[in-house]
């Protein structure tokens, strides 16, 4: 331990560390603009010189190592000198827009230049002017002048982000910090810049000239869009969203958020929101009040479980629902003698139900995660499933995790990678089990010599014909090398839905013998539901299906007979469990838009209505503390099967689409949210396939071809990709292909 003196403070630090990092332990506040905790030093800003006694001149406090002894001052006379010179520098360029600058009011430039700067400046020249650049849909750059070259923004995109998209071209007074040339800022977590720009030279594109900060209310909130359970700050201003911060919190999204996360409040208020309950009457739709909507729903339900039989009544719940919505509907159809419910909506192969001891889970903490020193990923798309948790990963790989991963396409992960094996689908469980058998393998040698190691199953294992295979088989894999499995859920309340017990009967089963009546709780099925189009044709058999939904769109209309409306997270309280278990409570940030109400409300009156014993709650509190107790949560996750040999399902040599949900088409809000869908990433995609099953098929890249499956056909355009496995279609989810439905099973392509 070094000894340091700041200010007449003293403190002991660790060796290497700097005297920005020992003045920060001391609570002491040294100006600065480049520095982050979060990224690299690049002393380039000279904001924060300070005197260090015995030194001949100012030094920079964040690129300074702490020697044994040191004495610091940082408001000295010759402090503040270095410190009101280098401010001066800084504003000889920098124009004076504040009133019209959508930093004003936020905007460390200004309060430096109060708290550390002069009154006046001895600089009379002209500004020199920097043209505006062009950075995507998602982030503004029209006023570059205003840029005072800390490279935050440089080293984010190339450190956390792992894909340099920003560079500064230049030197001296020409420099200037720019997207490559042709290119746009579109990095999964490219918002985060515009948190890091110090001053007002990247700012939301959406945002911007919205609102100033001074008139924003703030709230806490978690996100619904993935389920790491990122902590947010939603700024609201006339009861509506505008604008999603992150909350800093360094066991779960650190100091950052993902784009989807950041971006999604656009659609919270589409032209398509569902404001007043409506009815379908001789094919036309009607707006009612809710005693009659709630009426009809009664009605019907008490109707066909007399005729048909209470077995022919479904719930479907999306997992993004709240712990209180998914434990409200659980109740209500234990009520009512329901048994087909579920929230896992697309998963095709439903053995391993019932062997589970507990809830799927990351089996970890997510800084236990990070801090493995083996992890083996298999069958996820990483950046798009997960982008906060694929930095962290990323981190981790750099400073030394051996990192494998095996799928079925070699997605660019801008990592150190042990080892990255791309192999067809139907070749997962087989290549585990022999892992688990010889430990001479790479991989599973690094699994049992590491003393903390992890296997974690994505998206496309869980969605897979053969899951409970697979599943098996990694489990087989962590016991013999002493691993601990993990499972990525795929929506923000997956573990939850499992916690409640919501998971009662497989999907495939109900759609392959379709009920009279079908309750959706928040989904749209043809893209929330695996298959696609022979999901709609399941709810067209229906009696009657009451959607609960936030949104109209065209299938709702078609298949529904009343549509009950939602109001999203944002206008709710309630609950969500995270990936690694963690139980996150939130209150709604503003005020229900029109008539809309929240689902856990909606279902506790029905079930007054209904004559439900248990369905007095008045508040979202009473309901959570009846469904999860805090004390026992930890005991209802686990990822321990009974099973231990189970029969693989191979497929045969078809061919199999793989490609997962489109990362800005995961759930209702998110594909409504304007600027991420004129991104690349959400542009309709292509299918790749491995030149060599081109060439099998005799079709040619840039053709167009016939996709098929599940009776439906999208006309796409083939790629060849040469990081892909034979006999595999890369082809994500997207509205656009929605009605090809499964995620994972066989796919045909025929000529145009």
């Amino acid at each position: 331990m070094l000894q340091i003196q700041i200010d007449g403070k003293q403190i002991e630090v660790n060796q290497g560390a700097t005297v920005m990092e020992a003045a920060h332990e001391l609570g002491t506040y040294i100006p600065h603009f480049c520095y982050h905790k979060k990224l690299s030093i690049a002393a380039n800003c000279r904001m924060c010189l300070v005197e260090v006694e015995k030194a001949p001149k100012p030094l920079p406090a964040c690129a300074t190592p702490v020697t044994d002894g040191m004495v610091v001052h940082t408001h000295s006379a010759k402090a503040k000198q270095a410190q009101e010179g280098v401010m001066e520098f800084l504003l000889i360029n920098h124009p004076l827009d504040c009133p019209i600058c959508d930093q004003g009011g936020e905007c460390q430039l200004q309060d430096l230049a109060v708290g550390y700067g002069k009154s006046a400046s001895r600089y009379e020249e002209e500004k020199r002017a920097v043209v505006g650049k062009d950075m995507g849909a998602l982030i503004s750059a029209e006023e570059m002048s205003r840029c005072i070259h800390c490279t935050r923004c440089v080293r984010f995109t190339e450190e956390i982000a792992g894909e340099q998209e920003i560079g500064m071209a230049n030197r001296g007074e020409f420099s200037e910090i720019m997207p490559f040339i042709g290119k746009v800022v579109e990095t999964e977590l490219s918002g985060n810049v515009i948190d890091l720009c110090p001053v007002g030279a990247l700012t939301s594109k959406p945002f911007r000239y919205d609102a100033r900060s001074w008139e924003l209310s703030r709230r806490k909130s978690i996100s619904a869009h993935d389920s790491l359970g990122s902590n947010l700050i939603v700024q609201t201003k006339d009861h509506t969203v505008r604008r999603v911060l992150p909350l800093e919190n360094e066991s779960i999204n650190e100091c950052w958020i993902s784009d989807r996360d950041r971006f999604a409040y656009e659609g919270l208020y589409h032209e398509s929101r569902l404001q007043k309950p409506k009815i379908k009457h001789g094919g036309e739709w009607q707006e009612v009040d809710w005693t009659t909507a709630l009426e009809y729903v009664r009605h019907t339900l008490e109707c066909i479980g007399k005729e048909e039989g209470k077995d022919q009544i479904a719930i479907w719940a999306n997992p993004m629902n709240t712990v209180e919505e998914l434990y409200l509907a659980k109740k209500l159809a234990d009520g009512l003698g329901i048994k087909a419910t579920t929230a896992r909506l697309r998963e095709s192969d439903g053995r391993l139900s019932g062997s589970l001891k507990g809830a799927q889970w990351l089996g970890q903490s997510i800084e236990q995660l990070a801090a493995c020193e083996a992890v083996l990923v298999v069958g996820a798309n990483l950046r798009k499933e997960q982008p906060l948790l694929t930095a962290r990963l990323r981190r981790a790989a750099k400073n030394g995790m051996a990192l494998s991963v095996v799928a079925a396409c070699k997605e660019v992960l801008h990592m150190p990678l042990l080892t990255q094996d791309v192999l067809h689908p139907n070749e997962w469980a087989n290549y585990l089990n022999n892992l688990a058998e010889h430990h001479d393998y790479t991989i599973s040698g690094s699994l049992k010599n590491a003393a903390t190691a992890a296997i974690i199953l994505g998206a496309d294992v869980q969605n897979h014909p053969d899951f409970a295979g697979i599943y098996v088989a990694a489990q087989k894999l962590a016991n013999a090398t002493g691993a601990t499995l993990g499972v990525l859920p795929q929506a923000a309340n997956s573990v939850g839905a499992d916690v409640v017990g919501i998971n009662q009967m497989a999907i495939n089963q109900m759609i392959e013998q379709p009920k009279k009546a079908v309750l959706l709780l928040n989904v749209e099925p043809e893209l929330d539901v695996l298959g696609g189009a022979r999901v709609v044709n399941a709810l067209r058999q229906a009696g009657s299906v009451m959607a609960f939904t936030a949104y109209e769109n065209p299938n709702l209309l078609e298949v529904c007979d009343v549509l009950l409306p939602i109001v999203p997270f944002t206008e709710t309280s309630g609950s969500f469990i995270n990936m690694e278990g963690r139980l996150q409570s939130f209150h709604g940030v503003v005020k229900a838009l029109g008539e809309a109400r929240p689902l856990w409300k909606i279902l506790r009156v029905l079930g007054n209505v209904l004559n439900v014993e248990g369905f007095d709650y008045e508040t979202s509190e009473q309901v959570l503390a009846d469904a999860i107790s805090v004390s026992t949560l930890p005991e209802k996750l686990s990822n321990d099967s009974i099973l231990t040999a189970i029969s693989v399902q191979p497929q045969g040599d078809k061919l199999i689409r793989v490609g997962g949900v489109g990362i800005y088409h995961t759930d209702p809000i998110v594909r409504r949210a304007t600027s991420l869908q004129q991104t690349s990433h959400a542009a309709t995609p292509e299918a790749h396939l491995n030149p060599n099953t081109l060439k099998v098929f005799g079709l040619q890249d840039g053709e167009q071809v016939f996709a098929k499956q599940n009776g439906a056909a999208e006309l796409v355009t083939v790629r060849a990709d040469m990081g892909l496995a034979e006999n595999v279609v890369y082809l994500p989810l997207h509205p656009e292909n929605a009605a090809l439905g499964g995620l994972m099973n066989s796919i045909e392509l025929t000529r145009a």
